[in-house]
């Protein structure tokens, strides 16, 4: 029971991660995972989970990257595999002597095999962390290849190296010849099982669906069974698991293409499964790495034989030496053209190169490598300065990743801020994107039963894009300012409220539909309300309802879900009326002055009218009923979509905090229209 409380608060640390990089996109969601790990740790609540580095590699590493093997295009890994090849393995070696010989002289304590021991893994770059700080970044696109190439290949050839140089450490012999025959014949051995594996196993499905078994589900089963039983069957042949996981992913993808014609409904299946799969596991990746932290920084810090700045300061030098090592091999071999696939031998940038060095941050493979060090040598002594090891990767880890989170979007380009009308123009076009965003999941959503109502709603997305998209004098009105806009719309509602009231108690309304009519109103206030009037917006829609249903208890009204055919068309004609009135209202205070905002929610409201009027008090028969549900649902989809849209968009830089802002405003202001049009003009 225990184990499973752990396991629950790790995946609730994911989520809240996930909703503070909501709020603050510039921190990438790795640092809050570290940071929330970490808090589980620090909080003396009994959370205390051992890293068991094996069980850590094939649970996390192998599925991690046969995905991105699966998703690595193999044209651009084709084309890149010079600087792939020169980063993932020459660097790798590189390192490991220079900053290997480099840690063994800063801190004699460490012996001269651990030392490059912890160069070697150090020298791996972690796949999941540059994709997870590149969202936001706008890296070059061949350089993002470039990284996650790299990042693929020199897990194994750093694993490897480390590998070798324990053992050297724990049983105190050494030979380079054996080790480097042993690096050849482990990598290509871990491609060839990779390759050979994949086979059997799209062997074995095809097999299966010629016996006529062809269920999505059982499929999905042994896709998410691949990359351990590559990882598991490599290791135990005595070759690279990450290497035939990567290269059991590559040749999957091939299979997939061809397999997405004879089982088409598989890849609506294995997607969003795969999806949440991944989501988890890139989660449970960092909140582990911050789960370990404290324990580490703990034992170095309470240890009177180390000096804590003096740490601190090698665990800087060795990040310094990291990033110029990885600058100065990159600039020398980026002057023999062909680099980043570029065949007119045209040198990167010095920008470039930077970019290039910054983002290779390290990850958990470094950690769960640390972790893997033995306790104690062959002779039974204690393994020499482990805990010190540890503390050094742990921390090199945090270096690399916050300095790519602060310098890189610093090296980005900026674009230079437009003049107003370049700007209103860029935020109708930002409009447009959003809502071709939410037609474009309506469309994923229809099917027989609901093409008439998906069609409605596209057909009402298409006439707003083409108004925004309109120019000069025909164009629909757009209010620059969101916030007098809304508290226009704000004060619209409050008049269909006195409106309301006042029919209430001339006994022209009946009190069950001012009822129904009070709570959509309330709903749209929500809606339109802003962060900081929310709670009173809540406060205020409470007490309405406590005292709707005093009164409600007192006269006994009939339940809304009972409303029949002429109460739907009273509430109609009501709503036609409160709309009139509003109409009325803003028509005398835009002939008085002019004000933007306020013809923007008259045109709106004029709309509404027109559409009510059009469609009239025809018959509510239970088709135009359920018509009219499936048309609500599916307008709800698309304000999601829209939402999801923007989100995506701030997320990965394409629009500032402004922007984002400016159209979740206008969103709110579409969906208030929606709530009165569909909940009650029909």
């Amino acid at each position: 029971m225990e184990v499973f409380i752990i396991i629950l608060m790790l995946l609730v640390m994911i989520g809240v991660s996930n909703v503070a990089h909501r709020f603050v996109p510039f921190i990438p969601v790795p640092l809050f995972q570290i940071a929330l790990g970490a808090l589980l740790a620090i909080v003396p609540i009994g959370v205390h989970l051992h890293l068991e580095p094996e069980l850590f590699f094939i649970l996390f590493i192998a599925p991690l990257l046969y995905n991105d093997g699966k998703h690595m295009p193999r044209g651009e890994l084709w084309r890149l595999r010079a600087p792939i090849l020169l980063l993932a393995i020459g660097l790798v070696f590189i390192t490991v002597c220079v900053v290997g010989y480099s840690i063994h002289w800063l801190i004699p304590s460490i012996p001269l095999a651990a030392s490059f021991g912890l160069a070697a893994i150090l020298s791996p770059t972690d796949a999941v962390a540059v994709g997870a700080l590149a969202g936001r970044i706008h890296l070059p696109q061949s350089l993002m290849r470039l990284l996650e190439g790299e990042a693929l290949m020199n897990d194994a050839s750093g694993l490897v190296a480390f590998k070798f140089a324990i053992a050297a450490a724990v049983t105190g012999y050494f030979s380079l010849p054996k080790a480097s025959l042993s690096f050849v014949v482990i990598s290509i051995g871990g491609l060839l099982i990779g390759v050979f594996v994949a086979f059997l196993i799209i062997g074995v499905r095809q097999l299966l669906r010629r016996a006529g078994l062809e269920d999505e589900t059982m499929h999905m089963l042994l896709q998410i069974l691949t990359p351990f039983l590559l990882f598991l069957i490599a290791e135990e042949l005595g070759v690279s698991g990450i290497l035939a996981a990567v290269a059991g992913g590559v040749i999957h993808a091939i299979e997939n293409e061809r397999l997405a014609f004879a089982m088409p409904n598989l890849k609506s299946v294995s997607e969003p499964t795969w999806s949440v799969i991944l989501f988890l596991l890139n989660g449970l990746v960092f909140v582990l790495l911050g789960l370990q932290i404290p324990g580490v920084s703990r034992t170095i810090i309470i240890d009177p034989a180390f000096d804590n700045f003096k740490v601190f300061g090698f665990a800087v030098i060795l990040y310094m030496m990291l990033l110029v090592l990885r600058f100065v091999w990159t600039y020398l071999f980026s002057r023999g053209g062909r680099w980043f696939g570029k065949r007119s031998g045209e040198i990167p940038s010095i920008r470039i190169l930077t970019l290039t060095t910054i983002s290779g941050v390290r990850g958990a493979v470094t950690l769960a490598g640390a972790f893997s060090i033995p306790l104690v040598l062959d002779n039974g002594d204690p393994f020499p300065q482990r805990d010190l090891i540890i503390f050094l990767a742990a921390i090199v880890i945090l270096l690399s990743l916050l300095t790519a989170s602060i310098v890189l979007p610093l090296l980005a380009k900026k674009k230079t801020a437009p003049d107003e009308v370049e700007k209103e123009r860029m935020e109708r076009q930002w409009q447009i994107e959003v809502m071709s965003a939410a037609v474009r999941t309506l469309r994923k959503s229809s099917h027989a039963d609901n093409e008439s109502a998906v069609n409605s709603v596209i057909s009402y997305y298409k006439l707003m894009m083409h108004q925004l998209g309109q120019k000069g004098g025909n164009a629909k009105r757009l209010s620059r300012n969101r916030k007098e806009e809304t508290e226009i719309r704000l004060q619209a509602i409050n008049i269909e409220r006195e409106f309301i009231n006042d029919r209430l108690d001339n006994g022209q309304v009946r009190r069950e539909h001012a009822a129904y009519y009070y709570n959509i109103l309330d709903q749209i206030d929500l809606i339109l309300a802003n962060k900081l009037e929310l709670g009173k917006v809540i406060a205020r829609t409470l007490w309405r309802r406590l005292k709707n249903l005093a009164l409600a208890f007192m006269n006994k009204p009939v339940a809304v879900s009972r409303f029949n055919a002429s109460d739907r068309i009273a509430l109609r004609s009501l709503r036609m009326q409160c709309t009139q009135a509003v109409v009325e209202s803003l028509s005398e205070r835009c002939a008085n002055r002019t004000d933007e905002a306020s013809e923007v929610v008259l045109d709106d409201y004029r709309q509404m009218l027109d559409s009510m009027s059009r469609f009239g008090n025809g018959s509510n028969s239970e088709k135009d009923s359920a018509f009219d549900e499936c048309r609500r649902e599916l307008h709800w989809i698309a304000v999601q979509a829209e939402r999801d849209a923007v989100q995506k968009l701030f997320e990965q830089g394409e629009i500032t905090r402004d922007v984002a802002s400016y159209l979740r405003s206008a969103i709110r202001n579409r969906e208030a229209s929606l709530v009165e049009l569909e909940e009650i003009g029909g």
